[in-house]
């Protein structure tokens, strides 16, 4: 072989790696966001009003090869046939596959609205909104969840109070998207607490998420949208729940006065409640200043979160899996809200959808129930990728009821008592279903 072709070959090698390396393509990303007023128009009955107006939000990002998008929506629940009738006129009208979405509602107590079609619309806004885009995380704390499960100390059952020694993720999980000139588009914030501070009010409010999310809006001069994901609030309170608290034993005392004995369990809403008593008006006004302090306190971490933020992406991929998994379920027979022996027959199935959606090397992974935080923790802390997020209730609602983890069952909670999981499945089951969707994701890269 003469030496000029030895060079030739030489030559070759070097520079053929850099050749192909330059001509692969770039995934730059676009982001686009929306949100779009569900507060309704007609009100039931047993309303007092509109304390504040609900919104769907949604983000939208692609990076020309695919695209995905993140919903969520002032609600108490996003059910089933809702899930998919949106996931399939998304991928089937704005070509989002459904496996690429991740639509959770808030879980406010204090309103149940969003139909099918303005959860569309305001994803139909966002792909609208798309521009070039960068995006970042990060992660800060807060303090205003605690663990609502606790030993009474007057009869020595279990009951609903904060437990300040019990699990509890203070985690607050930041996605930042900003345009590449580094003006504002969203935040994606994720928090484990259940939004229940203004339920005894009868008032249509997003609660503590609906504040926050307004809060952060107006901090940026509403030139950003900002979605509020339920992370793995399903043993989790808001830690300033006094006023709850004390109207629960008003009602109880006015019930036991009229001949009925609501002390282990209770009605929906404000129900029951004398709101012109002067105490009742009072703890009810109480509610409502008290989700504008915690939405605020809320708002406050997730914006120094996003001014933290520095490392950006302007390029990536996006990938998503999802699949359902199941294992034996059982149903109680008899009542009782906690604190007492239960009884149960088998029954059908658990049957959950667990969901996976990879930007970059951010991973939100979700489970269509609500789903106790030990759960959560564990799926982050085995997970291969460090950037994690888990979202409850995401994509539809199961046949679940509460997912308790495997050392909750030794307790008496409400939310063990009424679940419909046996003991000992839900929590591996759900922790190994979203490993393996990790590597299935890894595959795909």
């Amino acid at each position: 072989m003469t030496t000029a072709r030895i060079l030739l070959m030489t030559f070759l090698a070097l520079i053929l790696p850099y050749a192909a390396r330059a001509e692969a393509p770039v995934h730059s990303f676009r982001a686009g966001a929306a949100k779009i007023d569900i507060t309704p128009t007609t009100l039931p009955k047993n309303s007092e009003g509109i304390l504040d107006r609900i919104y769907a939000r949604a983000i939208v990002i692609n990076n020309g090869v695919t695209s995905a998008a993140l919903v969520s929506v002032d609600t108490g629940m996003v059910g089933e046939q809702t899930w998919k009738t949106v996931s399939q006129r998304i991928e089937r009208e704005l070509g989002i596959p459904a496996r690429n979405l991740v639509m959770n509602p808030t879980h406010t107590h204090s309103a149940f609205a969003g139909s099918a079609d303005q959860i569309f619309e305001t994803v139909k806004a966002a792909s609208e909104n798309l521009q070039p885009a960068r995006i970042g995380y990060g992660t800060g704390v807060s303090y205003i969840n605690v663990n609502r499960n606790i030993i009474d100390r007057k009869t020595n059952k279990w009951w609903e109070g904060p437990n300040y020694e019990g699990p509890s993720d203070k985690t607050v999980a930041v996605i930042k998207f900003e345009t590449t000139a580094g003006e504002p588009i969203a935040v994606y914030y994720n928090y484990a607490c259940h939004a229940v501070v203004t339920g005894n009010t009868d008032m249509v409010s997003g609660d503590f998420p609906g504040a926050a999310s307004r809060y952060i809006e107006d901090s940026f001069d509403d030139k950003l949208v900002a979605l509020f994901s339920t992370g793995a609030q399903g043993d989790q309170n808001p830690i300033y729940f006094q006023q709850t608290f004390d109207l629960r034993d008003i009602r109880i005392r006015d019930y036991a006065r009229r001949g009925q004995d609501i002390s282990n369990s209770m009605p929906p809403g404000g129900q029951g409640l004398d709101k012109q008593d002067p105490t009742v008006r009072k703890l009810l006004e109480q509610q409502k200043q008290m989700i504008l302090s915690m939405g605020q306190f809320l708002g406050e971490e997730v914006k120094r979160v996003m001014r933290e933020t520095t490392r950006m992406s302007a390029d990536g991929g996006i990938y998503a899996a999802q699949k359902m998994i199941s294992f034996p379920g059982r149903d109680r027979i008899g009542q009782g809200r906690a604190g007492v022996e239960a009884v149960y027959k088998d029954g059908p199935d658990v049957q959950l959808r667990l969901s996976l959606l990879m930007i970059d090397d951010i991973a939100i992974a979700g489970t269509n129930a609500e789903i106790f935080s030990l759960i959560a923790r564990r799926f982050k802390q085995e997970s291969p990728v460090g950037r994690a997020i888990f979202v409850s209730m995401a994509n539809g609602s199961g046949n679940s009821g509460y997912v308790p983890n495997d050392a909750a069952f030794g307790t008496q909670t409400f939310e063990v008592l009424s679940s419909r999981c046996r003991p000992g499945y839900a929590e591996s089951a759900i922790v190994n279903g979203l490993l393996d969707l990790l590597a299935e994701v890894k595959r795909m890269r």
